[in-house]
């Protein structure tokens, strides 16, 4: 019988990483005294099948990108210790990180390259990856955690943050990588929009805490920045205190213009510290497709489903108007007056406002019903060809006409929900990476499509339909969590903010090292 005998750790990581390099015809040849210790990702860096499997798909299920290897850290030195390894080699080699995997076209992915998977390091945390302030006023949070997460432990201190998600299981370095849009964004801005501080981790290995006023060149870069300039590993997140209740009213619309004019007066009440103002908005389509009810909640009685349906079948699209008052035991005895005056006069169809009183966290994590129900159906991991879009206010009332009356009823195959809210500008800072359009108000259009692994291009051809329409009709449209596939569209997509985009690319990451998988420095 064959006896093995343990091979030391620092021949096993030389062994993992040559084989690494050589796999991708990297040079073996390195300078030892530009790079970490290499026991330092010891048993850390993954080749098993499963693994690679694992990082090579996402929420999309569309695109398949097969790393060469996973690094599943423990701390943020082993991160560092991995991006110096490929810095200072003669041929560096990709890294991208991911958190929850909730990309759709690929975005977490480093084909021959590695993935780094952040989650890995919760339970190297020791309870230490969400840490509330003495006085309640922020939370330090690592950027591998979960927003689920970050409720519940901030729950437990009476506050909370304000600008959320609609869907809570993404990790806190992912949303502020993008952008990070709800209902909540019209008043509190983007979630990139409410951080005090980072640490981010450069594509030259360098860790660095920056913020408005220390480092600011990499604050604003790395913030909607699409993982090109850093990992982010902490973020500091201001807290308000915490509401124990909402009103969640609904409201339906057969008239677009009524609708897009309602939601646009409601959310001109928007001061950060304004009592007066609504918590959250957002609308929707609704269209014969089932029940009124989707997978993102269960609102809508029973009771009343047939004559929604029945205005459905008549109208053809229905727009649903989604608002939410937050309330606590000061203010349960206005909050209903305050809605009341909120809302009055508002063009909605008469006998056609639906109202539910929940509980704060039930409502945030209000999408988890659908989850399960679509997990138990087998509709979870499928594909996912969505698209999101940002329209100048302008130029809503001709998408309405081009898209919603005219591509969407026209293919009839839109099943998923189609969001459609607007947010005011000013929320938004220009100095960071992400890209809106030029108008004080914009409105956020998200197809949100699921479909078999057989159909899901002709949601793509769907897709691609919409935005040929938006580039002939002069419509100044922005993609969120864009997808692009050559330089020419990135350099469009960012506008004028593309030299700053590019400068700060070769200042933060001059090798091209990270997040390959968004295909901006990366285009093969």
């Amino acid at each position: 019988m064959a006896v093995s005998f343990p091979i030391p750790s620092y021949f096993t990581a030389i062994f993992i990483i040559s084989r690494l390099m050589s796999i991708m015809r990297i040079s073996k040849h390195w300078n030892n005294k530009l790079l970490p210790p290499l026991d330092n990702i010891t048993d850390k860096l993954s080749l098993d099948p499963s693994a690679l499997e694992s990082a090579s798909q996402d929420f999309g299920h569309i695109v398949k990108s097969i790393p060469k290897a996973v690094l599943q850290p423990s701390s943020i030195a082993d991160i560092a210790s991995l991006i110096n390894f490929s810095y200072n080699s003669s041929i560096p080699f990709t890294i991208a990180a991911k958190g929850h995997g909730h990309s759709v076209r690929g975005q977490a992915m480093a084909n021959d390259g590695v993935v780094v998977e952040m989650t890995s390091m919760k339970k190297h945390r020791n309870g230490t990856g969400i840490w509330v302030s003495n006085d309640g006023v922020y939370a330090d949070v690592g950027g591998e955690q979960l927003w689920i997460d970050v409720l519940n432990a901030t729950l437990k201190h009476g506050v909370a943050p304000v600008s959320w998600t609609d869907y809570l299981y993404l990790t806190v370095g992912g949303t502020l990588s993008n952008g990070g849009i709800s209902g909540q964004s019209f008043r509190y801005g983007p979630q990139i929009s409410n951080v005090y501080e980072m640490d981010v981790i450069t594509g030259k290995a360098e860790i660095v805490t920056c913020s408005p006023n220390k480092n600011s060149e990499l604050f604003y870069a790395a913030l909607g920045g699409l993982g090109q300039f850093g990992i982010i590993t902490r973020a500091r997140i201001p807290l308000e205190p915490a509401p124990k209740r909402v009103k969640w009213i609904r409201m339906l619309y057969n008239d677009f213009t009524a609708f897009t004019r309602d939601q646009e007066l409601l959310i001109s009440i928007n001061g950060r510290h304004d009592s007066h103002a609504l918590d959250y908005l957002e609308g929707s389509l609704l269209m014969d497709h089932g029940s009124p009810d989707n997978w993102r909640s269960s609102f809508f009685p029973p009771k009343h489903h047939p004559k929604i349906t029945s205005s459905i079948i008549n109208h053809r699209i229905i727009y649903c108007l989604e608002v939410v008052k937050h309330y606590d035991d000061q203010t349960q005895n206005t909050v209903d007056k305050e809605l009341e005056q909120l809302l009055k006069g508002l063009s909605y169809m008469p006998g056609f406002m639906f109202e539910k009183d929940v509980l704060y966290a039930e409502f945030l994590n209000r999408v988890l019903r659908g989850e399960l129900k679509a997990r138990s159906q087998g509709l979870w991991d499928v594909p996912h060809p969505w698209l999101n879009l940002f329209i100048p206010k302008s130029q809503i009332e001709g998408f309405n006409d081009g898209v919603f009356k005219g591509i969407v009823l026209e293919r009839n195959i839109t099943t998923g929900p189609v969001l459609v809210y607007p947010m005011n500008r000013k929320k938004w800072d220009d100095r960071m990476s992400a890209v809106v359009p030029d108008e004080e108000i914009f409105y956020t259009v998200g197809f949100l499509h699921s479909s078999g692994f057989d159909d899901w291009e002709a949601f793509d051809d769907q897709n691609k339909e919409i935005l040929k329409f938006c580039e002939e009709a002069g419509i100044g449209v922005k993609q969120y969590l864009p997808h692009f596939t050559s330089k020419d569209e990135w350099v469009h997509h960012f506008g004028s903010k593309w030299e700053t985009f590019q400068q700060r690319k070769f200042q933060f990451d001059p090798k091209m090292i990270l997040s390959p998988g968004q295909r901006i420095f990366n285009n093969n």
